[in-house]
């Protein structure tokens, strides 16, 4: 919610659209994770935002982490932020598991 207005109806579009078997023309494969997991990236007055989510499981889309991009140096991701990334992508197959009784 602390995200500028503008970033949020921007990513909750996308989030809307991949709600309902859809793909944002704006979401891209987000690297290191395997099929099924996107991004949405979004700037604004000089910051970036990106949420990413996995659609991997049928019926439920799982929002992974959404944040303001605050990379010291280069356009690539910390690996503070990738990691969390992949530890909340392992809890939503858990989860998934639990709540479906199926995997992927």
């Amino acid at each position: 919610m602390s995200f500028p207005e503008s970033v949020r109806i921007h990513l909750g579009a996308a989030l809307g659209v991949a709600q309902f078997g859809g793909k944002s023309p704006d979401a891209k494969p987000w690297k290191g994770e395997g099929g099924g997991v996107l991004e949405v990236v979004e700037d604004h007055r000089g910051d970036t935002f990106r949420a990413v989510y996995t659609v991997r499981f049928a019926g439920a889309v799982y929002v992974l982490h959404a944040f303001q991009k605050k990379s010291k140096s280069g356009i690539k991701t910390p690996k503070a932020e990738q990691d969390l990334i992949a530890s909340r992508l392992r809890d939503a197959e858990r989860d998934y598991r639990e709540r479906y009784g199926k995997d992927e």
